[in-house]
């Protein structure tokens, strides 16, 4: 059987572009099993596509290859490229898409794929997606090795996710992603509080929410509570509502946490 291909994207579905995706996969490899892991990521938007793609990672078939485009950059001198991590393979734009998904697994390699007997014929300037990614995709599902679609790249970009600020008696992470729910995910772990005593006083837009609860349902119907959510981050959320909405949170808002009697806390991560 050949390897599953998984599929990230910012097409939005309105258009036949996951279709040509697809349709592209299957002529080459028949038998492929994809999985649509989101194809609708905020148009251009690398970095919220990339924490997407790396929740997902940890809950896809060990020999999966992702085909993740999210490609403001397509056509101009940005690298394609094919990341190899602890079994799994990576497939898009050299432009931090890939990164945080694949180092978070071990050691990476990179190969930068120039290689254009494995594209489609004529690539146009507009749609890497279907030209090189995809049937790159299908090739390396059918078991061809990496350094055969590409040269080894030592310097792949790679993309960070911001790291809470660590002060006497405060730590203040920011959101990092709003999801479909309005649910403010933050940047701030368990491990970044560890050793606090509970419950902790988190700082929204210039309220105090006490905290974590144990599930959305802890609370009365609207209002607001911090839970640790499905991606590991502690985040910002109203029972049956909006946080984005209702307490006007987007990315790079502010959240702290206050402890007492000014400690520093250490992360344990």
């Amino acid at each position: 059987m050949p390897r599953p291909i998984a599929l990230l994207t910012d097409f939005g579905l309105q258009d036949a572009y996951v279709g040509i995706l697809k349709g592209v996969i299957l002529s080459q490899s028949p038998d492929a099993r994809i999985i649509d892991l989101s194809h609708s990521i905020p148009p251009q938007d690398v970095f919220a596509g990339a924490l997407v793609l790396a929740s997902a990672v940890p809950y896809c078939p060990p020999d999966t290859v992702f085909l993740a485009v999210v490609d403001p950059g397509v056509g101009s001198a940005r690298r394609a490229i094919c990341i190899q991590s602890e079994g799994r393979l990576f497939v898009g734009p050299d432009n931090g898409l890939l990164w945080p998904a694949a180092s978070a697994l071990g050691s990476v390699a990179a190969f930068c794929l120039d290689r254009p007997e494995y594209w489609l014929p004529t690539p146009s300037s507009t749609f890497h997606g279907r030209d090189l990614f995809a049937p790159v995709a299908a090739h390396l599902s059918l078991g061809t090795a990496p350094d055969c679609v590409g040269s080894l790249l030592p310097d792949p970009v790679s993309l960070t996710i911001p790291q809470p600020l660590r002060n006497p008696g405060r730590i203040t992470g920011e959101v990092i992603y709003v999801d479909h729910f309005g649910n403010a995910i933050t940047n701030l772990r368990p491990e970044d509080l560890s050793g606090q005593p509970l419950p902790l006083a988190f700082e929204v837009t210039e309220q105090f929410i006490f905290g974590p609860a144990n599930c959305y349902m802890a609370v009365q119907a609207g209002l607001p509570t911090i839970v640790l959510g499905s991606w590991g981050y502690f985040e910002v959320a109203i029972r049956d509502g909006s946080a984005a909405q209702l307490l006007g949170l987007q990315r790079g808002s502010p959240v702290s946490v206050t402890f007492p009697a000014g400690r520093i806390p250490v992360s344990t991560g």
